[in-house]
């Protein structure tokens, strides 16, 4: 019945870590009047959970018709507003006291959720309505489409089981939650070693503590060969507790499918998605290439201050969408630190929705970045990685803001998973495009634009390991399928992340490390880590046959928001996708498109404009 989203959204600008906040005025975190504490999470919770039991009654006892649609989408919304923004600030408010209150709600929430899932009153009352065909004539696409995507979710919660499995299935998506939440902080946390085991010349690189160094990271940046091969092994490091997590988070998931009458967890997650089926892991071939080039980030950083970046984005936004950007004072209470930024334009801590009295609930979203400090004699300066994440995450943020969908419960990314990273995706190709970048990217300085020449060089560097790495995304798209395929296991997860790796991706796996228990995907996309890959070749076709020949034509923009954007996903998303292309792409186009972005001669900067 219900599915708590993803939050995304607001622009927060906060020591090195930035994130930028989009919300409305009014005190509390975000705008809730109760978040001006932690206490306020439990009075927020409280007061959602009881106008979800006002909700569903009235659900119960309406007649059947639209009406009933948006009383379920009333319900969903009310709890969808405390859980996502809770998940949000549990991860991300330096306050520890508000971090665990928000987590508690989001456990309370989500159990609610699940019980709604398998309320067989309350499916009742939208089965009434789908089973007539008068009224279901009468709908609108949108409703008929939301009233189905709520009866699908009874449907994989269990709906149809008998009292005592639905109570099972139930508890199976609680434990879920709870080992989702335990796996995810374990993937995050340091290991220990001896600093006599390391050389003394490499040491200062780790964290000491007392005879131990703390190593909480690859260090892939650093340029010491020794230093990442030592991080590597002991980051990697197999940690009993951690791969017991996994292994029971795999087979509760497994358990929870078969069920509700799934084959595999996969079978289940995939439907209602572009993939369809799990097949999808057998679709990606034959793609690597050689690559060459290389850059120093360093170089290009002081053309690209956060300032420079956002007016680009605004430049952008103006040209493509007819959309403007605008700085606006935070409300007190409204954030949690006096040198956070706010701008005036509404990214998915709240999704937007028409009112019942007609006004349009504006959306709230939260993009988070890492970001460095600004100095006394610099703005905070971005490299080329992160200028390209900033465009990637501003493109989820104009999914949100410019989707006008009557329902919250299919609001801009609130859609399929392998169609939701197609707008942040596609928004990569305009941050390496010499002709946009050219319109902002100035040394801080001097206020000189970025050379031709670093722009070509920049644009040769993103094909390098190019193709290696789409064998990387397709290593663990493959894995995540296997992981969540027929169960029990035939190996251990990390025999079978050996076997995988070195039949797919082509590198040898590097003995006693364990880099499954660090994929913390495996939890925010069980089954569905394809959707990158997928979104990618989606974003690739709409790139190059839509705005490579001019990134701010206004007539492809307004089609890409009317045809891609506005939906969110009250649309089948190949619909979506056959609008914008004015084709319907088959499985072979899907995997020309990742080839083709390898290939030497095509140039994703075009440097004669």
């Amino acid at each position: 019945m219900l599915q708590l989203g993803s939050c995304r959204g607001s622009i927060l600008l906060k020591g090195n870590r930035d994130v930028f906040a989009l919300c409305c005025a009014l005190q509390g975190l975000f705008g809730v009047p109760e978040l001006n504490c932690p206490e306020g999470f439990q009075e927020a919770q409280d007061k959602a959970l009881q106008e979800s039991e006002q909700l569903v009654q009235k659900a119960c006892s309406t007649p059947p018709g639209p009406e009933t649609v948006m009383i379920f989408d009333q319900l969903s919304d009310g709890l969808c507003r405390v859980a996502d923004l809770a998940d949000f600030v549990k991860i991300a408010h330096p306050d520890f006291a508000f971090r665990e209150a928000a987590e508690e709600a989001c456990r309370n929430i989500g159990t609610v959720v699940e019980k709604l899932n398998t309320d067989v009153e309350l499916c009742q009352s939208l089965r009434r309505l789908l089973a007539d065909e008068i009224v279901v004539r009468s709908l609108d696409p949108e409703t008929r489409r939301v009233a189905e995507l709520f009866m699908f979710d009874f449907e994989i919660s269990g709906i149809h089981l008998d009292e005592e499995k639905r109570k099972k299935a139930v508890n199976l998506n609680v434990r879920i939650l709870d080992l989702c939440n335990e796996f995810l902080t374990g993937t995050h946390l340091p290991n220990k070693i001896d600093k006599h085991v390391l050389p003394e010349h490499i040491r200062y690189n780790f964290t000491a503590e007392g005879n131990y160094l703390q190593v909480a990271g690859l260090h892939a940046d650093c340029p010491d060969d020794l230093v990442r091969e030592a991080a590597y092994k002991i980051f990697l490091y197999p940690n009993a507790e951690q791969l017991s997590r996994l292994e029971e988070l795999l087979a509760s998931r497994n358990s929870l499918a078969q069920l509700v009458g799934y084959d595999t967890f996969s079978h289940r997650a995939l439907q209602g998605t572009m993939a369809r089926n799990p097949g999808i892991r057998h679709v990606w071939k034959d793609i690597l290439r050689n690559s060459m080039y290389n850059i120093d980030p360093g170089l290009y950083c002081p053309f690209f201050s956060l300032g420079a970046c956002m007016e680009g984005l605004n430049s952008l936004f103006s040209q493509l969408l007819g959309i403007s950007l605008y700085a606006e004072q935070t409300q007190r209470g409204e954030v949690w630190s006096e040198d956070v930024r706010k701008l005036d334009c509404h990214f998915t801590v709240r999704g937007g929705r028409l009112r019942e009295n007609g006004e349009y609930q504006l959306p709230v979203v939260v993009l988070m970045l890492s970001l460095p400090h600004s100095t006394r004699g610099a703005p905070t300066l971005l490299s080329p990685g992160m200028m390209e994440n900033l465009f990637h995450e501003m493109g989820h943020a104009m999914h949100s803001m410019l989707g006008r969908t009557r329902y919250q419960h299919v609001t801009g990314t609130r859609c399929p998973t392998d169609f939701a990273e197609v707008p942040s995706i596609l928004m990569e190709y305009f941050a390496n495009d010499y002709r946009v970048v050219n319109q902002f990217a100035r040394h801080y300085k001097t206020g000189q634009p970025l050379p031709k020449n670093m722009v070509s060089r920049l644009c040769e560097s993103k094909k390098v390991c190019a193709a290696a790495d789409m064998q990387l995304q397709v290593f663990y798209a493959v894995l995540d399928q296997i992981y969540h395929g027929k169960h029990p296991l035939r190996k251990s997860t990390t025999e079978i992340l050996k076997e995988t790796q070195e039949k797919v991706y082509g590198l040898p796996y590097v003995p006693n490390t364990a880099w499954q228990l660090r994929f913390s995907h495996l939890v925010g996309y069980g089954a569905k880590y394809y959707s990158y890959l997928m979104s990618r070749a989606v974003a690739s076709m709409v790139w190059k046959q839509c705005f490579a020949q001019d990134p701010f034509d206004r007539a492809m923009g307004e089609r890409y928001r009317r045809e891609m954007l506005a939906h969110g996903g009250g649309k089948e998303p190949m619909l979506m996708v056959q609008g914008m292309l004015q084709k319907s792409p088959s499985v072979e186009d899907f995997v020309d498109a990742l080839v083709s972005d390898l290939d030497q001669d095509f140039e994703t900067f075009i440097t004669d404009s």
